[in-house]
């Protein structure tokens, strides 16, 4: 059965940073892409970025240049760097391992 448990979320100011974590049980995790969403109030679950299990990533435009994912394989955890962080950011961000696993979600509030 897999679990995916979320962490790093919070509030940060404009321009700053989170780092946020996700913790994954289960076999096949190595082989198996994984992903962040995010959804804002008032709006739908987008894609922020995937990785494949050979580090392959893809990113909505909005996040391009600014966020990062990463992967251990070894240690079953997924990353997403986020800088430069801006108001429109602010959403409950999920991680999601394919094809249909969710987190929980972890709140990022971006707010002088």
């Amino acid at each position: 059965q897999v679990q995916l448990v979320e962490s790093g979320g919070g509030l940060v100011q404009p321009g700053g940073s989170l780092r946020l974590s996700c913790a994954a049980s289960g076999s096949f995790f190595s082989i198996t892409t994984m992903g962040w969403f995010r959804q804002a109030p008032g709006k739908g679950r987008e894609l922020v970025a995937t990785i494949t299990g050979g580090g392959g990533s893809i990113y909505a435009d909005s996040v391009k240049g600014r966020f990062a994912i990463s992967r251990d394989n070894a240690k079953k955890m997924v990353y997403l760097q986020m800088n430069s962080l801006k108001p429109e950011d602010t959403a409950v961000y999920y991680c999601h391992q394919s094809p249909g696993y969710w987190g929980q979600g972890t709140q990022v509030t971006v707010s002088s």
